[in-house]
């Protein structure tokens, strides 16, 4: 079983999709011939031919506007947007048109794509390539949203997704793409969109997270059971839909719950899993929901490092949750 990263199992998968499917078309900014900024589509347009990978103008309403397009006459578009932070230019598109396609028109014109885009900071980007805008989409009904981790959940869930009937969003964590590898099945495999993943067993409180934060996570985990603090870790994997009966089961069993993303915290995913953990909960809980976040503010570069919520801020608001 060959180790890979997480933009060789995005290649791998694509490479494995297209073969199986020949309705399948991948395109956006120079991802044809040069195989894309983070190069996760190296080999495809010499493999495929350019008809069926090929590089677009820079327009992103463009490329998700033709996507649509496509998507109707019955093809399975994988356009990528090569930083989620460009992809407020198509906004109206995926939210007015693509996310409503397929209800407004009682599903007699397919939108069945997969928009990939790298998400997240980490990398000293700046605030125009470090921002992770998942909530508004998590908003716009129509639309699913995934956030692998790693490089086997990567494949496994690009998979799904190319499969599945409606428009899925596709996150890919930029910060660990090539940081996280993994053992990955060069055969085929699905891991089912809206199941999460209980990472690590534990007792005392639930961490929940998804994309890079989930390494975070994990960490902190690690370092606080080190003073017998025993965390539950989930990784969502998919935030819509989200797998509410797995957060519903761990936070009953363990009666505390900390959230980390790094979005900023104010209307972040993060707000949502609250509400939800405190509705169906709420005679569980023996503290409020802490929600470990970005900050209220534009993405800094100078302060990239105080921005995150490393695994340091994630043991505090886990010590914090415990002492409530």
């Amino acid at each position: 079983m060959p180790v890979m990263n997480i933009i060789e199992a995005i290649n791998n998968t694509l490479h494995q999709a297209m073969e199986e499917d020949a309705s399948i078309v991948v395109f956006g900014e120079d991802v044809g011939f040069f195989g894309g900024v983070f190069r996760a589509t190296v080999g495809l347009q010499e493999k495929f031919g350019e008809a069926r990978c090929f590089d677009t103008p820079i327009c992103e309403q463009g490329i998700i506007g033709f996507a649509l397009g496509m998507a109707q006459y019955g093809m399975k578009p994988v356009p990528e947007i090569q930083f989620a932070d460009y992809m407020f230019p198509a906004y109206d598109q995926i939210v007015n048109e693509v996310a409503k396609n397929r209800y407004r028109t009682g599903g007699k014109w397919p939108t069945s794509m997969v928009i990939r885009t790298p998400y997240g900071g980490g990398i000293h980007g700046g605030h125009y390539h470090s921002q992770s805008p998942e909530a508004q989409y998590l908003h716009t009904p129509g639309v699913k949203v995934v956030i692998p981790s790693d490089p086997y959940e990567t494949k496994g869930l690009l998979h799904a997704a190319l499969k599945n009937d409606d428009p899925v969003i596709f996150f890919e964590p930029k910060r660990i793409y090539r940081a996280s590898k993994a053992d990955v099945p060069e055969d085929y495999y699905e891991i089912p969109l809206g199941k999460a993943k209980v990472a690590r067993e534990g007792s005392d409180l639930t961490l929940i997270g998804y994309g890079a934060q989930h390494h975070e996570n994990m960490k902190a985990a690690e370092q606080v059971a080190l003073d017998g603090i025993n965390v539950e870790v989930l990784d969502l994997r998919t935030l819509y839909p989200v797998d509410v009966d797995s957060i519903e089961a761990s936070v009953q069993k363990t009666g505390r719950c900390v959230i980390a993303h790094e979005a900023p915290k104010t209307m972040g995913f993060g707000a949502e899993l609250s509400a939800l953990v405190t509705e169906r909960c709420f005679l569980h809980l023996e503290a409020p929901v802490y929600r470990c976040a970005g900050f209220d503010t534009p993405f800094s570069n100078a302060h990239e490092h105080d921005y995150m919520p490393d695994a340091p801020r994630v043991v505090k608001a886990i010590r914090d949750t415990l002492n409530y």
